[in-house]
């Protein structure tokens, strides 16, 4: 069976491989016009646009700007609501590296990864670690957030081991480190609950506030299939969705 279905995604590979060097060899062939024509200009004054120094790029032209919707609402949100805590001192953990630099304008900031990130950036610290490990003691984090990670622990995707209950214990373990009265930013897919191997999983928004029996929900938001934020909405609402971005700010009481 399994072998019946890696031919499947073989054949639509093939497929859409094709479709995207068809596109690929247009978008080139226009490339090199305009290199000629620009070319001209620059050598009718004795200059060149070395063949070296050409620096291709075919899919930027495109109808609108495109975003990451997932990463760029999360952040938004995240930093919207730490900044209004007023907190000094903040903890992420694996979350994207461009969020967590913006947060050390507003806070002493910590990032913790199991790759660490050397960075020369005041108000920056880097500490190695895993999320099923995190070194901080019981109840010693008063400001915590994790954005778009826990999906991943336990399905190999970034070197760490195979574990079918990752993400649970990954929730556990970042409720373990929370100060009580402190916030937890947390980010997830959001939808269809399934295990998408090996990239991530998707959980319905009361799986995880069941893993999180501890914490009170503060607030919900959500980015849904169409890239739409929806802030502050109910949490029950969205267990259809395909690939929604669910955003939990927590406390623990």
């Amino acid at each position: 069976m399994f072998h019946n279905i890696l031919t499947d995604i073989k054949n639509e590979l093939k497929k859409s491989t094709l479709l995207f060097e068809l596109n690929a060899k247009y978008k080139c062939y226009k490339i090199k016009r305009q290199y000629h024509k620009i070319d001209a200009y620059y050598s009718a004054s004795g200059g060149k646009v070395a063949i070296l120094d050409i620096h291709p790029c075919i899919h930027e032209k495109t109808a609108t700007t495109r975003i990451d919707s997932h990463c760029f609402y999360q952040a938004i949100w995240a930093f919207k609501n730490i900044l209004a805590s007023g907190v000094k001192s903040h903890v992420d953990v694996g979350s994207d590296v461009s969020y967590v630099g913006t947060l050390t304008t507003i806070t002493d900031v910590t990032f913790i990864d199991i790759r660490p990130l050397e960075l020369k950036l005041d108000r920056y610290t880097c500490k190695k670690g895993s999320i099923l490990a995190l070194p901080f003691g019981d109840g010693s984090v008063l400001s915590l957030s994790c954005l778009h990670v826990i999906e991943h622990v336990g399905l190999g995707r970034y070197g760490d081991p195979i574990d079918p209950e990752g993400s649970k214990k990954a929730c556990l373990e970042l409720g373990r480190i929370l100060e009580k009265g402190g916030n937890l930013y947390l980010s997830i897919p959001t939808g269809r609950p399934r295990i998408c191997f090996n990239a991530h999983r998707i959980h319905i928004a009361q799986q995880i506030l069941i893993y999180f029996s501890d914490l009170k929900l503060v607030s919900f938001s959500i980015v849904d299939d169409q890239g739409i934020f929806h802030e502050n909405v109910p949490f029950d609402n969205w267990n259809n969705l395909e690939y929604g971005c669910g955003m939990f700010h927590m406390t623990k009481i």
